[in-house]
């Protein structure tokens, strides 16, 4: 263990390709195949399943508090049903099988079994090891877990268990900005590096009417301006919003120290790019949202 001082952001930017690869599997075609073996064939109900089901089989409420940004009512509209369906445990399953043929048809076999790959799982896990469950509830629920024995799975696990830690204590830093499920999405689609509105009115559950009143509440307090643009106002809570959840955030990349975070965000970088060179995503999913 080591406590060297990390470059600032250097956390961030090692999340940020990690949260790449783990969020490929989502637009991947093997998790519908895979979901929909098990009885699972709405999109939206596959979404909410994978990620909610290292909970067992929670209700909606659970599920909607834990993924903040998601209208209750999509929630409540596939979970509990879900686990009637498939049970969490299957839904594991299959979630893995998927992951698995996502990585590989990205990656190619030769990437999966290198020593690049190997070396990207020791130490995501590594970091992994200083996140705490307190507060965190997605981390806590996918560190029980078990870490899978092959590399690029293991990898992917730790990724996810990373991923989710940062996604805990961000959740906790827009509740301290004053920023709803929906507002928080308003907020980063208007910093031009969050999902298009498109998607987050397919995936999210919210109607544009839902977009709208939003997004006055949020000219209200100065945060949008009359284009929907962020003003000077709302681009420094989005920075204060992300350097909170820096903060929050920190442990496990000094745990890992300067030197272990540049080597995984270099290795982690290269994998990501692979894979979004491989049409790991859709061309339009991000983008401004008020077009």
């Amino acid at each position: 263990m080591t406590t060297a001082a990390l470059e600032p952001h250097a956390g961030r930017r090692c999340h940020n390709v990690l949260n790449s690869l783990h969020a490929a599997h989502y637009f991947s075609p093997d998790l519908g195949r895979e979901l929909g073996a098990v009885g699972i064939t709405d999109p939206r109900a596959v979404n909410l399943a994978v990620r909610a089901a290292a909970f067992g089989a929670v209700g909606a409420g659970t599920v909607a508090a834990a993924f903040y940004n998601y209208k209750y009512e999509l929630v409540a509209r596939h979970v509990p049903a879900v686990w009637e369906t498939a049970a969490p445990g299957r839904v594991l399953q299959a979630r893995a099988r998927a992951v698995d043929a996502t990585l590989r048809r990205l990656l190619g076999a030769e990437a999966l079994a290198s020593a690049e790959m190997a070396e990207a799982a020791r130490l995501a896990l590594r970091a992994a090891e200083a996140c705490s469950r307190a507060a965190r509830p997605l981390y806590a629920a996918h560190a029980d877990l078990p870490v899978p024995e092959e590399p690029h799975l293991a990898y992917w696990h730790a990724a996810t268990l990373l991923r989710e830690h940062r996604g805990d204590g961000h959740l906790a830093a827009l509740m301290s900005a004053g920023l709803d499920g929906l507002e928080a999405i308003v907020t980063h689609t208007a910093t031009g590096k969050g999902m298009a509105l498109k998607w987050v009115l397919g995936t999210r559950g919210w109607s544009r009417e839902d977009w709208d009143a939003a997004t006055g509440r949020l000219r209200e307090r100065g945060l949008l301006d009359a284009a929907g643009e962020l003003t000077e106002r709302g681009a420094a809570l989005r920075r204060q919003i992300e350097q909170e959840t820096d903060r929050l955030d920190r442990a496990p990349y000094e745990h890992l120290g300067a030197e272990g975070v540049a080597r995984l965000t270099e290795l982690g970088g290269a994998f990501a790019h692979a894979a979004l060179m491989a049409g790991a995503f859709p061309g339009d999913l991000i983008g401004k949202g008020h077009a």
